[in-house]
Parts: C-alpha cells; structure tokens; sequence
C-alpha cells in the first residue's frame, strides 16, 4: 500500500495553520519535513502529519 501525500492547502486546513507557520516550523524541527515529489512540488505524508496532530492533541490534554 502506497503512503497518501498531502500538499500545502490539505496539511493547513487540517492542522490549522498557515503556509508561513508551516515552513517556519519545518525549518525550527517542530513540524515534519515535507517530501519531493516532483521538480517544483512537494508533499507530506498524511501519517506523519496525523501524527503530529495527535501528538499535539495529548500535550494539551
């Protein structure tokens, strides 16, 4: 089974945050990195995207 990716739009309205948030966490390691999928695209697994969601959820709670 291949891995689904998620580009730009999806990952920010899923996890609630804008473009400049997004790169600028990436960037400090607070958020994971995104993968290439193409000369001028790239894409996050939705796995590892969910899984940050969820790890924020439980810090909150």
């Amino acid at each position: 089974m291949t891995e689904e990716l998620w580009r730009l739009p999806r990952v920010a309205t899923t996890i609630g945050m804008g473009r400049s948030w997004i790169y600028l966490a990436v960037q400090e390691n607070r958020f994971p990195a995104p993968i290439r999928i193409g000369s001028r695209a790239i894409g996050w697994k939705r796995s590892d995207v969910l899984a940050w969601l969820d790890s924020r959820q439980r810090r909150v709670l």
